[in-house]
C-alpha cells in the first residue's frame, strides 16, 4: 500500500530508481511473490541497472526507503523476513475454527509415494521462492541459512531415517549460490545426513538415501549470465574452487524467481507417481466437504 508519509525531496536520479524498484515490484506480484531489498537489488544488478558493489546497495536501500516515506513504493511490496510479530491466533466462536480447518484440511500427499523429499536452500532471502514452488506440491522446505546447524542436521536425520525404514527412498535438494563455501555446503549436508543416518536408519537402509544439487551450477551461470562477484580468496575452500572456475562467483539469488521455481517444480515432479497423487488429492477434497457440512450444522445449532 502506498502511504505518503513525509514530504521527501526526490532528485531526477532516484525517482528513475524508484520507477525500476516497482518495475520489478510489479514482476514478482505477478507472480505471487513478495521481495525483500537484497532481491530487488540482485534483479537490478543483473539487468545491468548498477554495479554489484555494497554501496550499491546501501545506496538503494536509501533510496526505496525514500519512496516508502513519499508515498512512491508500496509498503507491502517489500519485506524484511528476519523480524516479524508472534501472535496467538483467536476465532469468534467454535464454528468459525472448525471452518478454519475445513479449509485447510489436508492429508499427506506424499504417505503413499515411493520417496520422500525435502528442498534446501542456502539463504533466507530466498524462502519466499522456494514456499511457491513446494507449498503447491505438499513438499517440506527449509532455510539453510548457511552451513546447516548441527541441531538441525540431526533433526533432519531423524526425519529421513523414518522414510527410509519404510523402506521409501529419500531425496534432498539442495541449492546455494556458486562460490567457495555455497558449492561446498551441498558436500556438507550429504556427509552429515550420512553419519546421522547410519545410526538413525540402520546401516544397511542408507544407500536409499541422496543429496541432489540442482542449483547454481556452472551449466546455469553460462544459460542465464547472472552478474559475477570476485569469489572471498579469504575463504578456506577458495584455492580448490579456484582451479575449478576461477576467480568469479555467482549468487543464486540473481536468478529470476520464475526460473528458480521451475528448476525446484520439474525436480520434485520426477519423484512424483502421478496416480498416487490424483488420489490423495482427491482424498483431501472429500475430508473438506465432511468437514464443511459440519459448520454448517453448528452455524445452524445441530451440534
Amino acid at each position: 500500500m502506498k502511504v505518503l508519509y513525509e514530504n521527501v525531496n526526490l532528485r531526477a536520479e532516484a525517482l528513475k530508481t524508484i520507477d525500476r524498484v516497482n518495475e520489478v515490484i510489479d514482476e514478482y506480484a505477478a507472480q505471487g511473490l513478495t521481495l525483500t531489498l537484497r532481491q530487488a537489488f540482485y534483479q537490478f544488478v543483473s539487468r545491468g541497472w548498477i554495479e554489484n558493489k555494497d554501496s550499491e546497495y546501501k545506496r538503494l536501500g536509501g533510496i526505496v526507503s525514500d519512496g516508502r516515506m513519499a508515498g512512491l513504493v508500496d509498503w507491502d511490496a517489500i519485506e524484511d523476513r528476519t523480524r516479524f510479530l508472534r501472535a496467538l491466533p483467536a476465532w469468534k466462536d467454535p464454528a468459525d475454527i472448525v471452518s478454519a480447518c475445513a479449509h485447510q484440511y489436508k492429508t499427506s500427499w506424499w504417505a503413499d509415494q515411493p520417496t520422500y523429499v525435502e528442498v534446501w536452500v542456502e539463504k533466507d532471502a530466498l524462502i519466499g521462492v522456494l514456499e511457491s514452488a513446494c507449498r503447491p506440491l505438499d513438499v517440506p522446505y527449509l532455510s539453510c541459512r548457511g552451513y546447516t546447524s548441527q541441531t538441525e542436521m540431526r533433526a533432519a536425520a531423524v526425519r529421513i531415517a523414518l522414510q527410509i525404514l519404510k523402506r521409501k527412498r529419500a531425496v534432498v535438494i539442495h541449492l546455494g549460490d556458486h562460490d567457495p563455501s555455497g558449492m561446498d555446503m551441498s558436500r556438507d549436508i550429504e556427509a552429515r545426513l550420512q553419519t546421522f543416518l547410519e545410526v538413525e536408519a540402520e546401516t544397511h537402509w542408507v544407500d536409499n538415501f541422496e543429496v541432489r544439487r540442482i542449483a547454481l551450477t556452472m551449466a546455469q551461470v553460462q544459460k542465464y549470465n547472472p552478474p559475477p562477484n570476485p569469489a572471498k580468496n579469504t575463504d578456506s575452500r577458495f584455492q580448490e574452487y579456484g582451479k575449478l572456475y576461477g576467480g568469479s562467483s555467482w549468487e543464486l539469488d540473481a536468478l529470476n524467481p520464475t526460473v528458480l521455481r521451475a528448476l525446484i517444480s520439474d525436480e520434485v515432479m520426477l519423484e512424483v507417481d502421478q496416480t498416487l497423487l490424483k488420489a490423495a488429492m482427491q482424498r483431501d477434497e472429500d475430508g473438506r466437504e465432511r468437514l464443511k457440512k459440519v459448520v454448517e450444522k453448528m452455524r445452524k445449532g445441530k451440534l
